[in-house]
């Protein structure tokens, strides 16, 4: 609507900068954008050649009655026109390719660096926020680069030559028209600062009952349960109504500005043409010259409007543009490691877990160093703080042997997941050391880390796609046998197969149609297909009847068998059975021992297993 323009837009902190980084993205289309420059100057010139046209038409044909040759004057005109009209076209169609071939770089670019990031940069960021990057801020930079900077060099160029030309035809008219032009400049610019002042007032109103109107949806049990229908309709009452008085006061002005500008421009054109008439009767000054300015005078006001418009369109893309490349200079992962994961051959009889592996690292001078994989695990006074403020592990020591069961419990906080996210590597420690078969985690490399390290997380996430994808992604090269092993395995075959498709059915992101056993079932499934040597179980017991929790305890002995497993246990079926339970307090290990060992020291344990603290 009119008030388009006067809205507030973004400034990008660092223009020049990120200017200089776009058209590095630009580099690989130079040639092409040559083209399009090229096609840019005939249109501006078809356009201005046109209206000059009109002053030979009317001196040399109109005027004298000569109507053969006007006949072939107005086809030479339909030539200048035509041409401008397919420079126009080839000009927008080769933009177009441009931007999106630009824009796909761009966000490839951005999508492959985002798989570096740290898992710390997304749990600091919003999805929404990230996911923005993506779409809007993409879609601004593409719109700025199919149209906006296009228009921006035309409306410049057009402004620059329909100058030229008036002042070439007379420039005492020139000079009438400049002063109308200034006159309305003021005024626009007087209107638009009051108008934006407005729309922000709208803007910060329309927050707040936005706001409140999310709140009391979030929150509508809350005021039933208290009966605060009323005062709930009161506080809206107030709301609205600010938000009506700010938004017509905002829309009167957004209003006024076209209809007020629309009637200034032709009192102006009428103040000329009159001028010009003075000026043709009284020194002579021929017709046909004073219809071209007067065509002229119409459309000049026009790319100054255009050009605003477009600066602030860009300054907006390029604002988008920064927050996306921000995202780029994100610190990717730190990953020096120097040992990885290889296969070890001639062991052809061993199942895919620890004997058929080996961690390998060649020094400087080329000797190959390899320590057989046997999944020991080991914290020694680890502390770790995600803030560096707030402790959440304080010297915490703990280890545990090949094809041993850790069992964590304690309440929710007490730093059982973070124990986890540090044996992945998600987060680095920042005293004390993890080791891995007496390696410093911090020498190995993520990727070999993390393939040794299987994880059954208690939100567990599903892609979208077949029941036999989302298996698969434990072990990409497994074969559909495999998949069907691992979830016999798990427990979770007799469900697969009661599904419309079997295994093929497709369930859609995050499982929707999928109970939560079920999708805890295909989790264990994919653990038990990547066959890793050391497991990290954060049981998930939330929401699961009965029947399928046998299930799914099942298929975790299944998946314990002959590891070394961490488990973060809500089930006391799960703790007894383990080699060492460790109870986690306020990120402090308070007590260690078995099952056993824990009842007869009487602590804490001993409180939770009698039902005096529940686990969670």
């Amino acid at each position: 609507g009119p008030g388009r323009g006067m809205m507030s837009f973004e400034r990008p902190k660092n223009t020049r900068g990120t200017l200089l980084r776009l058209l590095s993205y630009l580099g690989p289309s130079r040639y092409l954008l040559i083209v399009v420059g090229l096609m840019l100057g005939i249109s501006t010139f078809s356009s201005l050649a046109g209206t000059w046209f009109l002053k030979p038409l009317i001196n040399n044909f109109i005027l004298p009655g000569d109507f053969g040759g006007l006949g072939f004057a107005l086809l030479k005109l339909g030539g200048i026109y035509l041409a401008g009209v397919g420079a126009t076209y080839a000009q927008s169609q080769l933009m177009m390719r441009i931007a999106q071939r630009t824009v796909h770089t761009m966000r490839r670019d951005l999508f492959d660096h985002m798989q570096k990031l740290p898992l710390q940069f997304f749990d600091t960021n919003t999805h929404g926020e990230l996911m923005s990057r993506f779409t809007n801020d993409m879609d601004n930079v593409m719109m700025a680069m199919e149209q906006s900077m296009t228009q921006l060099a035309s409306s410049i160029v057009m402004f620059a030559g329909t100058v030229t030309m008036m002042l070439v035809l007379s420039p005492p008219l020139f000079a009438a028209t400049a002063v109308m032009m200034t006159i309305m400049f003021l005024f626009s610019k007087t209107m638009t600062k009051r108008g934006r002042a407005l729309f922000r007032d709208q803007q910060r109103t329309l927050g707040r009952m936005n706001g409140f109107i999310e709140e009391t949806i979030e929150g509508i049990k809350v005021v039933k349960a208290f009966t605060r229908e009323p005062e709930a309709r009161e506080d809206f009452g107030i709301l609205s109504d600010d938000f009506r008085k700010s938004a017509t006061k905002a829309n009167i002005v957004a209003g006024t500005i076209m209809p007020v500008m629309g009637n200034l421009n032709n009192i102006g054109y009428a103040l000329t043409a009159a001028f010009g008439g003075f000026l043709a009767v009284s020194t002579g000054f021929d017709i046909g010259s004073l219809a071209a300015f007067l065509q002229y005078s119409r459309h000049v006001g026009m790319p100054i409007n255009q050009i605003t418009n477009q600066i602030n369109a860009l300054l907006s893309a390029m604002a988008g543009a920064e927050r996306i490349f921000a995202m780029m200079d994100q610190e990717p992962e730190i990953d020096g490691g120097s040992w990885s994961l290889t296969r070890v051959a001639g062991k052809p009889g061993a199942r895919n877990g620890s004997e058929a592996w080996a961690w390998e690292r060649t020094d400087a001078e080329g000797n190959t160093e390899r320590i057989p994989l046997r999944g020991d695990v080991r914290l020694h006074n680890v502390t770790f703080s995600y803030d560096g403020r707030t402790e959440v592990l304080k010297n915490v020591s703990l280890y545990a042997k090949p094809g041993q069961k850790i069992a964590f419990v304690g309440s929710t906080g007490a730093g059982k997941t973070t124990i986890s996210n540090l044996l992945n590597r998600f987060y680095d420690v920042q005293e004390g050391t993890v080791t891995y078969d007496g390696i410093d985690v911090k020498d190995i490399r993520k990727g070999s880390l993390r393939s040794a390290l299987g994880m059954v997380l208690q939100d567990t996430h599903l892609f979208s796609g077949t029941v036999m994808d989302n298996i698969r992604y434990g072990r990409l090269d497994a074969t559909d046998e495999d998949c069907i092993q691992a979830a016999v395995q798990a427990s979770a075959d007799s469900f697969i197969r009661r599904l419309p498709q079997g295994y093929e059915t497709v369930i859609t992101a995050d499982g929707g149609s999928l109970s939560q056993g079920q999708r805890q079932l295909l989790a264990i499934a994919r653990a038990y297909a990547a066959d890793p040597p050391v497991m990290i179980l954060d049981e998930a017991t939330s929401s699961i009847d009965t029947r399928t929790e046998r299930l799914i305890e099942r298929g975790m002995n299944q998946l314990m068998e002959g590891r070394t497993v961490f488990v973060i246990a809500h089930r006391l079926s799960t703790v007894r059975n383990a080699n060492a339970i460790l109870v986690l307090e306020q990120g402090e290990i308070i007590e260690r021992g078995d099952h056993d060992e824990l009842l007869a020291q009487e602590g804490r344990y001993y409180k939770l297993y009698t039902g005096q603290y529940r686990l969670s």
